[in-house]
């Protein structure tokens, strides 16, 4: 067995749910494993054996794995040089990095601009501060305050994403701004998780459902079946017996849902989650979730983000002028909408 086993056995489990019917069906196995992304990874496929499906499970887990260690913010790794390193030397020097670091930030860049700025990875000294308030509130929730405007102010001066420069031929990547940093957290899971779907079909994998913390992609169908996949969409309120609004039915699409229901922490009672308005640098107030369906899950990841701190209507128009590019909003009350294209994925 491959060297890669070891690790994915003791951080997965393997379920095989044998189907019904001639001997050479295919299966239905699943695998979870943690901390790739600070999230649940869970994996569910039709193999014709557990070896395939564990030979699948393996590349999937390293590849996820490579792309966490490149694409975070928080931790070194030895002989990797990641986006942390590149907000590290912010002002001081171009970092060299690999080139899935450049495609990334090429991509983000793209986000900006169809967006109108509602994701901007050059946006992480303001998110810094909201996430070391929420990490300090979560610990000590009695102590539990909010940055200041003027706190917030002074770090918007620091997320100009066109002081992000980008040499592609020399593989660098250059903050000129000293206080400016990195922040792909709007857009680095679904991006991995589309690249990573992408070089396991490559590799032959062909009836697969790949989620990474919520960032959900499709392959094929169920199987030898056309049977397509169901995703539930989860209802953001908590208290409610209705675990899933809708469930989804999607093949080759992508299915990603932003919401205050996950990252958030209390001030005097009140909620404030981790979606950031780039306008307001506060947590956006118009929705409790919003989910896209597309066929790119780096797309959907970025959609998502931006349309959450969007007015609906404002949201409708970017969603309408997209093709094969759907969304659903759940609004604070409850209440939902849909662009013209949702319902037909919609479960009955």
């Amino acid at each position: 067995m491959k060297k890669a086993i070891g690790i994915i056995l003791s951080l997965i489990m393997i379920m095989n749910i044998t189907a019904c019917g001639a001997q050479n069906e295919k299966k239905r196995y699943e695998a979870e494993f943690l901390l790739l992304f600070d999230t649940v990874t869970r994996i569910v496929a039709y193999t014709e054996s557990k070896d395939e499906f564990t030979k699948y499970a393996e590349l999937i887990h390293d590849k996820l794995e490579e792309y966490h260690q490149l694409y975070d913010i928080y931790h070194d790794y030895e002989g990797i040089n990641n986006v942390k390193t590149i907000n590290d030397h912010a002002g001081i020097s171009p970092v060299k990095v690999d080139r899935k670091i450049i495609d990334l930030l090429l991509f983000s860049k793209e986000a900006y601009e169809l967006t109108g700025g509602k994701v901007n990875v050059a946006f992480g000294s303001v998110l810094k501060i909201w996430h070391d308030y929420r990490t300090e509130g979560i610990e000590d929730p009695e102590k539990a305050k909010l940055p200041s405007s003027e706190e917030l102010q002074e770090a918007a001066k620091h997320t100009d994403i066109h002081n992000m420069i980008i040499d592609e031929k020399a593989s660098t990547v250059y903050l000129s701004d000293p206080d400016m940093r990195l922040d792909v957290g709007a857009v680095a899971k679904g991006y991995a998780t589309e690249q990573v779907s992408e070089y396991a079909m490559e590799q032959g994998f062909r009836s697969g459902l790949l989620s990474v913390g919520g960032n959900v992609r499709a392959i094929g169908t169920k199987g030898d079946s056309d049977a397509l996949w169901n995703v539930g969409i989860q209802n953001p309120d908590k208290e409610s017996k209705q675990s899933n609004l809708y469930v989804a039915n999607i093949t080759d699409l992508s299915l990603v849902t932003s919401g205050t229901y996950e990252r958030y922490y209390s001030v005097n009672g009140v909620n404030y989650h981790h979606i950031i308005d780039p306008e307001t640098l506060f947590p956006a107030q118009y929705f409790t979730a919003v989910t896209i369906v597309t066929h790119d899950s780096g797309l959907a990841d970025a959609l998502s983000t931006a349309i959450f701190n969007m007015p609906v209507e404002q949201g409708k128009k970017l969603i309408e002028s997209m093709p094969d590019t759907e969304a659903l909003w759940i609004f604070q009350d409850g209440t939902t909408a849909m662009s013209t294209g949702f319902p037909e994925f919609i479960k009955e």
